[in-house]
């Protein structure tokens, strides 16, 4: 019986390591492709990218498989980053980990596997998991609840899960290192990766200032009263709480400085106090770009939305719009809505799809 052929993409992780191992024990015939997709810019970004090599190499050796090597650099810089950065400008604060699956991992990696490398699958290291039911295939969050990524691929179409293993979506992490470690795999208390997808841990504001001109500006209260200085809109997001730069007055007490508004044309940051304040807080949004992996009314009414990659499940309504939107009402208030985000949907433990956070429906308008 000829075996099945999967392309994993290697990053050089635990996760992708053991589903390595784990496909081959299923009997594919598994091959490795190291992604290169940042130009290093510096001297530790270029050992992170040789450290990540050298650990995917070492492990496809282990396991008798041939590692591939290609380089998006080109395609991320032009579908990935620079979007990030226009995003950016506008004064929103876009998800580059949710792109970049669906330009590079889910596009270009996964095309070039099947038609270059003769793939009849491809696999990623991802904590999700992919199910056939009657003739259709649909993406459930995986069984680690902690690390379920099922948010970061909502932009997956189901023809293309079709095509997709995830072998890790029935472990938790705590097991995929427990494996990892008897199987004397040399990256198995390496620590997660984090940062910018490709492109690694970095002081973000100052990486940010290399691509994006800043200006200073007026930091004000709800009123309109200047109370401090912004280092420039980029740096915030709606509902931060750290780096803001105020300290403590008697004035105004000593519950903590939340942003609740970025007005670019004006270069003012907006900011109120506690975490309860209610102008933190929306009933709904306004969502674009939206993509489902399966038709949307295949399933009951009762929809969850999650807005941010922790976030706990809220139940919600949608409502269909003109020109691929969408509006959503919360069943409870959520903080910290974030234009340029993306909500994504579920159905239980289905991820249904979602979409770009265009605005919020705020709880109460200044």
């Amino acid at each position: 019986m000829i075996k099945k052929k999967v392309i994993i993409a290697m990053s050089g992780g635990v996760d992708s390591s053991l589903s390595a191992w784990l496909l081959k024990k299923q009997n594919y015939q598994v091959e490795g492709l190291f992604m290169k997709n940042w130009e290093e810019d510096d001297v530790n970004n270029n050992c992170h990218i040789q450290d990540d090599l050298y650990h995917a190499e070492n492990i496809c050796k282990k396991l008798n498989i041939y590692l591939h090597k290609i380089n998006f650099s080109s395609e991320y810089w032009d579908f990935v980053f620079e979007k990030f950065l226009s995003e950016y400008k506008k004064g929103n604060t876009p998800n580059p980990d949710i792109l970049c699956n669906k330009v590079i991992k889910f596009k270009y990696f996964m095309n070039f596997a099947i038609k270059n490398l003769g793939a009849n699958y491809i696999s990623t290291g991802h904590y999700a998991r992919c199910k056939k039911i009657k003739n259709k295939f649909f993406l459930f969050k995986g069984i680690d609840s902690n690390k379920d990524q099922s948010y970061f691929l909502y932009t997956i179409k189901e023809i293309q899960l079709r095509k997709i293993l995830f072998p890790i979506g029935n472990l938790k992490k705590n097991e995929v290192r427990y494996f990892a470690k008897k199987l004397k795999f040399i990256n198995a208390n390496k620590k997660d990766s984090t940062g910018i997808c490709f492109i690694g841990e970095k002081n973000f504001p100052k990486f940010l200032n290399k691509y994006i001109s800043v200006k200073p500006g007026n930091i004000v209260d709800i009123n309109g009263k200047i109370i401090g200085k912004h280092k420039g809109l980029i740096h915030y997001t709606l509902g931060q709480r750290k780096r803001i730069g105020l300290g403590g007055s008697s004035y105004y007490g000593n519950k903590p400085w939340y942003v609740y508004k970025k007005d670019i044309k004006k270069n003012i940051l907006v900011v109120v106090q506690g975490y309860n304040n209610p102008y933190l807080y929306s009933v709904g949004l306004i969502a674009k770009e939206i993509t489902w992996i399966t038709s949307l009314f295949q399933f009951s009414q009762k929809y969850t939305i999650k807005t941010r990659y922790r976030q706990n499940s809220v139940e919600c309504q949608i409502y269909l719009l003109n020109n691929n939107k969408i509006k959503v009402y919360f069943s409870t208030p959520i903080f910290g809505i974030t234009p340029g985000q993306s909500a994504v949907f579920y159905c239980k433990n289905i991820c249904l799809g979602g979409g770009i956070i265009e605005k919020q429906i705020p709880l109460i308008n200044k």
